[in-house]
C-alpha cells in the first residue's frame, strides 16, 4: 500500500549534524522524509500536530520530529506557501542547529 505525500517538499537540505545522525544510525533521508510528507508528524506536541494539520489547508510552515535508531532527535521543517502554493524548501536538522 503506498500513501500519497499531503505536500509538496521543494527542494531538501539537511544540516551536517542531521546527515551523521542518519549516517550513525543506518538510516536515510527518504525514511524521515516520506513520514513528514505523508502526515505522520512524529513526535511533535498535539499543538504543533495540529497547526501542521492547518498547515496543509492554509500553506503554513510544517515541522515534524522523529527520533532515529540511535535516539538522536531530528527535526523536519517545510517553510510555508508562497502567494502560488509553492513550497519551496524542506530542511531536515537537530535541534540545536535551528
Amino acid at each position: 500500500m503506498t500513501i500519497t505525500a499531503k505536500f509538496s517538499l521543494g527542494q531538501v537540505l539537511a544540516t551536517p549534524g542531521a546527515l551523521q545522525a542518519m549516517k550513525e544510525s543506518g538510516q536515510e533521508a527518504a525514511f524521515f522524509l516520506d513520514r513528514h510528507s505523508t502526515g505522520d508528524w512524529g513526535t511533535v506536541c498535539p499543538d504543533d500536530a495540529q497547526l501542521n494539520d492547518e498547515a496543509l489547508m492554509d500553506g503554513g510552515r510544517v515541522i515534524s520530529a522523529y527520533s532515529t535508531l540511535k535516539g538522536v532527535k531530528i527535526w523536519i521543517i517545510t517553510e510555508a506557501a508562497d502567494g502560488d502554493g509553492q513550497r519551496f524548501a524542506t530542511t531536515i536538522m537537530l535541534p540545536d542547529e535551528y
